[in-house]
């Protein structure tokens, strides 16, 4: 199979891309400058010189390919766009990466009880409006001919292709922030709770996906919960700080991060649909049982 992955050099999409070249598939990938395309290279995959931004060249890497995988900017409308209207009525598969963080309640460190699965109804804060109508615009391009569906990750954790890429887990602010203070950090109490999952458990999920997934279908992908307090822990230990971690205040995170952020929110959900529909089988990894 041919498929093009736009975001191939990221923390998910290299190693979406690593398992693709494991069971033969030939994959393209769209890099940025000479360096990135000869690492594209070394990994096997074809690069293409380009960005986003070229919604013609996405347009026909899309209809060159026999599937296509979105691990990039989640709210970039008009890449997404191209790439729907290049596969309409071809019936090609296209997954969208999107994140749990659409149903997350900026709830400043409390811990809320509230569940969702896929059937769940949820009006997403002002910070994910965007991002959920390209969610729905993804998904409704399956009344096109496009085997569409999207991909709700919790945080994903875990070793990505061979190296811990934290800053794409969470976000360099977030990272430098825990890096001057030598500590994780939380927001709050850090009672709220948010979905995890490891990065294989994950990568299974796209393939599984890219092999089955109706037209149309949406998957949350978690393998457990934890609080933010104990994800402040596991970044502590993977940046050799030894489990510290230290709270910051509401107005603190608003400085750090902008308004909404979402290390304060919780996101919790259960995977229903892609266990039922995929058969999807997520392995038990606890993150705080994780070696640093």
């Amino acid at each position: 199979m041919k498929v093009f992955v736009a975001g191939a050099t990221g923390y998910i999409g290299g190693a979406v891309v690593a398992a693709l070249l494991r069971r033969g598939d030939r994959v393209t990938g769209l890099a940025r400058s000479n360096e990135k395309a000869a690492a594209l290279r070394k990994a096997g995959m074809d690069p293409v010189m380009g960005t986003l931004d070229d919604t013609g060249l996405l347009e026909r890497l899309s209809s060159e390919s026999d599937a296509v995988i979105n691990v990039s900017i989640s709210e970039h409308r008009a890449s997404v766009a191209a790439i729907t209207d290049a596969l309409r009525g071809s019936n090609k598969s296209f997954i969208h990466t999107s994140g749990v963080s659409v149903i997350s309640d900026l709830a400043w460190g409390a811990r809320s009880e509230k569940v969702y699965d896929e059937q769940t109804p949820f009006e997403p804060t002002a910070g994910r409006v965007n991002r959920v109508a390209i969610d729905k615009m993804v998904i409704g391009s399956a009344r096109d001919g496009v085997t569409s569906s999207v991909i709700y990750p919790g945080v994903v954790y875990g070793d990505g292709n061979g190296r811990e890429n934290l800053s794409a887990q969470f976000s360099p602010t977030y990272i430098k922030l825990a890096a001057r203070h030598r500590a994780g950090v939380y927001i709050g109490a850090g009672e709220n709770v948010m979905s995890t999952v490891h990065i294989d458990d994950l990568v299974d999920l796209y393939l599984l996906a890219l092999e089955g997934a109706p037209a149309g279908a949406s998957y949350f992908a978690e393998d457990g919960e934890c609080t933010m307090r104990e994800l402040a822990g596991y970044v502590s230990r993977m940046l050799g700080f030894g489990g510290a971690v230290v709270s910051i205040t509401r107005d603190a995170a608003i400085r750090e991060f902008g308004e909404p952020n979402y290390y304060g929110s919780n996101g919790r959900v259960r995977g229903v649909r892609a266990r039922r529909e995929l058969g999807w089988k997520p392995g038990a990894r606890p993150l705080n049982s994780l070696p640093a």
